[in-house]
């Protein structure tokens, strides 16, 4: 691994959590991901699901993990089982991990080999009622291809299908919103690392350079501070790429005069950083890009106060978009009059067509929803925008913001975002 090796108590806290919730009677399964094919007989480089990472630290593919209760002792016992390593399998895939490496990194006393899986489940599962089983039901997901979660599904059906099947999903997804003091430094430690590539960025950038070129700056610092990479495709958008809200294209040339937009993130021990900030390309804003940057940047500034225990994700995206329809007015994008007649959301819409916030953790986009309250513990985005298609450019802004007893606090406050400091960086 390239991280610091991080406490297994951690893990020992997030599966006793877990299993409170858990009914009695009853045995839970969490899978890795698919190792997933590229062409040939290449495959994509392993991503761990993050609901197992989360109960065990294990990165490693063909991993399951088996919470199930036990009727002698009436408690919830655990039973990872691995991938059972060939000399064969180390020559061509490298070293995987033995049992004592893997209770290690877990904190799991029982670990038992893949090919014994099969006829533990089934005593487990016997001597008991209900069955936890997961899925990705993150609200926006969608794709056609079955994942090891849906495969496994109907393979437990197809065995027990008398037992009482129930959703992990939405106990996870509990679990995982109100961060452990450990999973915080681990995002603070992203923040870090991506506050340095910005730095980085801002003594590289210059006319005539490609969008790539600064993604590849950004994967460098990334890379070497010890980072996995990036935790989703940047976004580095010049000109009136700025108002592709998902542009990752950048093949385009970053031309003087243009502005420069970029929405990128370390991932840390498999935690996420999130963070936007829209530069100069030539190193000076004109007149009119400061007049829009300034309106988001005083829109940001209120909208990381309203972010506190109590409040949802929707409540503050709707005092956002008021803050946004005044900026819109004063900027002369629109008038009281227009949005008397059009409505307010569809002239807000034409110019700021997404959130301001989202959770953030082992997903960039993590779990949570747009009505849950904000407790302690949370960290999520704050980032407002205003695109104007018609003068080929737009701004955004982002800071993660971990949510606290008393109100928040900016985790990535290092990261320049005053006009006069980035001009200041860029002309050093």
């Amino acid at each position: 691994m390239r991280y610091s090796k991080i406490n297994n108590i951690l893990f020992k806290k997030n599966r006793i959590k877990l299993a409170k919730k858990l009914e009695k009677k009853s045995v839970a399964v969490i899978n890795s991901n698919d190792e997933m094919p590229k062409n040939g007989d290449i495959k994509f480089k392993f991503c761990q699901n993050s609901d197992i990472f989360y109960l065990t630290g294990i990165e490693q593919e063909k991993t399951v993990l088996l919470l199930y209760y036990h009727n002698k002792s009436k408690k919830f016992k655990e039973i990872l089982f691995i991938i059972k390593s060939k000399k064969e399998l180390e020559i061509w895939g490298g070293h995987k991990l033995t049992e004592d490496e893997a209770r290690e990194i877990s904190g799991i006393k029982e670990i038992r080999f893949l090919n014994q899986f099969e006829s533990i489940l089934k005593e487990t599962v016997i001597s008991n009622e209900n069955i936890y089983l997961n899925n990705n039901e993150f609200f926006k997901f969608s794709t056609p291809v079955a994942s090891r979660d849906i495969r496994f599904i109907q393979y437990m059906k197809n065995l027990f299908p008398l037992h009482c099947y129930k959703r992990l999903a939405p106990l996870m997804t509990k679990l995982r919103l109100q961060k452990e003091p450990e999973e915080i430094e681990l995002i603070k430690k992203s923040c870090e690392i991506t506050i340095s590539a910005f730095h980085r960025v801002l003594k590289f950038v210059k006319p005539d350079i490609k969008e790539y070129e600064v993604e590849a700056e950004i994967t460098h610092e990334f890379i070497s501070s010890g980072a996995n990479g990036h935790a989703y495709d940047p976004i580095i958008g010049s000109g009136k790429n700025n108002c592709i809200l998902h542009y990752i294209s950048n093949d385009k040339e970053c031309k003087t005069g243009d502005l420069l937009l970029m929405d990128f993130g370390a991932e840390y021990a498999g935690y996420a950083a999130d963070a936007t900030r829209t530069i100069p390309v030539n190193g000076k804003f004109t007149d009119r890009q400061k007049e829009v940057y300034q309106s988001v940047l005083r829109v940001m500034k209120k909208a990381i106060k309203m972010i506190k225990p109590g409040t949802t994700i929707n409540k503050i995206n709707k005092k956002v978009n008021k803050l946004i329809e005044k900026e819109l007015i004063t900027i002369g994008l629109t008038t009281s009059e227009e949005i008397e007649n059009l409505g307010s959301e569809d002239v807000v819409m034409k110019y700021f067509m997404h959130g301001t916030s989202h959770f953030i953790g082992l997903n960039v986009h993590d779990t949570g929803t747009k009505d849950t309250k904000l407790k302690p513990g949370m960290v999520l985005s704050c980032e407002p925008g205003i695109y104007i298609e018609d003068e080929n450019f737009g701004i955004r802004l982002e800071n993660d913001i971990l949510v606290t007893k008393n109100g928040q606090i900016n985790l990535l406050d290092k990261l320049p975002i005053e006009i006069e400091d980035i001009e200041k960086l860029m002309s050093m």
